[in-house]
């Protein structure tokens, strides 16, 4: 069975630059280990998926290698920083899992856009002309400008998902990082959700790191497949991960995936 694989620092399979690594990280919930021993490294340019049951440490890793979660063993960097030093927070956006937004809540999409930009503009800074024009400049890119002034609780969840991917590229981010994004949302809307992150992807050379739950589109999508069940099964080629075994060991039963394109 293959597993990960440690890499020259500052380099990946490839030759390019690692802009995220885990080395051996773990991490502990009182006297439950939820991640064990995770070693994965995270190319420029790679779309990554992480697909795991539930409960396998998806989020937990996602929000181990954003610093939010102290490691209880293991070491994390971003750009070649240790995590805990990391300041330049305007290169990674990320997109938390969430609930559809409430209909009552009163921001329209331009101004929920232009909060991401309150970590570099600092607090209590209002927002000037260069603000604006990089929150129009993200709305473009995801194709919402035309609903700039609608209320971000009158949108539908596709819509909605849209706009909280615009918030998270309005500084440009070198590495996007997505929870489980396509929650809640119907398939042709999910079809229109990854035309557009391959289109960042391919056009711009964001580097993604998307955990879901569906196995099939994901496996179809990325470049890179992380199977996690607390500890990494395999990080590698999609197609391999399907031929290896690697998902029967991940959800320790026999599997069969079936794609399709419907």
């Amino acid at each position: 069975m293959k597993t990960s694989t440690v890499w020259p620092k500052g380099s990946t399979a490839a030759g390019r630059p690692t802009v995220a690594a885990l080395e051996h990280v773990c991490y502990d919930i009182g006297d439950t280990r939820v991640l064990e021993e995770v070693t994965l490294r995270i190319g420029a340019g790679d779309f990554l998926g992480i697909i795991g049951p539930n409960g396998s440490g998806k989020t937990t890793l996602l929000r181990v290698l954003l610093g939010l979660l102290p490691p209880s063993c293991g070491h994390v960097t971003l750009f070649g920083t240790d995590v805990r030093r990391f300041r330049e927070w305007h290169r990674v956006g990320y997109v938390p899992q969430r609930p559809a937004a409430e209909m009552r809540f009163p921001a329209n999409v331009f101004e929920v856009v232009m909060s991401g930009c309150s970590a570099r503009v600092g607090p209590g800074r209002r927002y000037g002309a260069e603000e604006r024009a990089a929150a129009a400049r993200a709305l473009e890119t995801v194709g919402m400008v035309d609903l700039r002034d609608r209320l971000i609780g009158r949108l539908s969840p596709g819509q909605q998902q849209r706009v909280f991917i615009a918030r998270a590229l309005v500084h440009r981010p070198d590495l996007l990082i997505l929870d489980e994004p396509t929650v809640g949302v119907d398939v042709d809307a999910q079809e229109q959700f990854y035309a557009l992150l391959r289109h960042l992807n391919g056009t711009f050379g964001t580097t993604l790191v998307l955990v879901s739950h569906d196995v099939s589109v994901v496996a179809r999508e990325v470049t890179q497949l992380a199977c996690l069940n607390r500890s990494l099964v395999f990080h590698g080629d999609p197609e391999e991960a399907m031929r290896s075994g690697a998902l029967e060991q991940m959800y320790r039963a026999q599997s069969l995936v079936v794609t399709h394109h419907h």
